[in-house]
């Protein structure tokens, strides 16, 4: 059964989704509702495991409050600090974690955040290009998203 759906979760979720979208239940769409699901699923590389999934949900928790909070440091840059004074920087972060999709989760909570935007991604995947709207310090910069992140991904991930 793996073999025919290989990711089932996302499968059963593009489904609905395109029912949703196309707001019909005749043949039709639920032809192309299967071909889109199925499809995709098995043009996707193999899902990774994640061996702790309460570290996972941990992890959504530490990333929720790193958006709060540096929210509000954004807002104080913008707000009160001069423009002069601030230190935007491109910064090379060497990533080594196991998959793909580990690597784009990584890419997306620094995108996610407030002041940090992921620019690009090495063609081997092993250097991450960011933009961080304020980093006096690109290396503890450098070091917060490997120690806060990424070492939590490493652990999430198998």
């Amino acid at each position: 059964m793996r073999r025919l759906v290989p990711h089932p979760f996302l499968s059963a979720l593009l489904g609905v989704v395109w029912i949703l979208l196309v707001g019909d239940l005749g043949l039709g769409s639920m032809v192309m509702a299967v071909i889109l699901a199925l499809g995709i699923g098995w043009i996707l590389p193999p899902a990774p495991r994640i061996i702790r999934p309460f570290a996972l949900i941990g992890y959504i928790g530490l990333v929720i409050w790193d958006v709060i909070v540096a929210s509000v440091q954004v807002a104080r840059i913008i707000v009160f600090m001069p423009e002069g004074q601030i230190k935007s920087a491109f910064i090379a972060v060497p990533i080594d974690l196991p998959h793909a999709q580990a690597i784009t989760i990584l890419a997306g909570t620094i995108t996610l955040t407030p002041g940090t935007l992921t620019a690009d991604i090495s063609s081997d995947g092993s250097v991450l290009l960011i933009h961080a709207l304020h980093a006096p310090d690109p290396e503890a910069t450098r070091n917060d998203i490997k120690s806060r992140y990424e070492s939590r991904l490493k652990r999430i991930f198998a």
